[in-house]
């Protein structure tokens, strides 16, 4: 009997097999239902969809929170901080693009977010607990595939950010050495 309950919670390989089939059923749907719009050919002419800058304008708040500027100034950081996230992931290879471009189509279609991120109402109507809770189950999740996703979105977001100017003061970078003398 306790050899039952133990091999209940050790999930076999038939298990693996049939969530790891169940998961990219759901992956598979979702693209088919909201496919992304294709990567443009040149990094320049890189435009976030409209609904991919929506979840970062909800994640950048809570993922940065503490080294974003307060105040009169708190707006434009959060607009440059989407500037600079949008210019990183106009920079990456196509097919990364494409990895990206289906985690935010699995992120907005509201069934997949409401039970893959546990965040109910839209990214623009979300709550900064829920935004947090989300990315923090995702962070310590069991499942690889979450916790990769959640490192992408941290690599992104606090790359974009410490990666402009305006944020190095905060922690004491002066910038990189001028090349004039050298």
């Amino acid at each position: 009997m306790a050899n039952q309950t133990s091999a209940a919670f050790r999930p076999g390989r038939r298990t693996f097999l049939k969530v790891g089939v169940a998961a990219g059923a759901a992956l598979l749907l979702v693209r088919c239902l909201r496919a992304p719009a294709p990567s443009p050919a040149t990094p320049a002419a890189f435009a976030l969809p409209a609904a991919t800058r929506a979840i970062f304008a909800a994640i950048v708040p809570v993922m940065l929170d503490g080294a974003l500027p307060e105040g009169a100034e708190a707006a434009s950081a959060r607009r440059d901080a989407l500037q600079s996230i949008e210019a990183t992931i106009g920079g990456l290879p196509p097919a990364a693009r494409d990895e990206l471009a289906d985690l935010f189509s699995l992120l907005d279609f509201a069934p997949t977010r409401c039970l893959v991120a546990g965040v109910w109402s839209s990214w623009t109507e979300a709550s900064t607990e829920a935004i947090a809770a989300f990315l923090d189950r995702w962070r310590t999740s069991r499942l690889a595939l979450l916790r990769s996703g959640y490192a992408a979105l941290h690599q992104i977001v606090l790359g974009a950010w410490y990666a402009q100017p305006r944020a190095w003061p905060a922690i004491g970078y002066a910038g990189p050495p001028s090349l004039e003398g050298a």
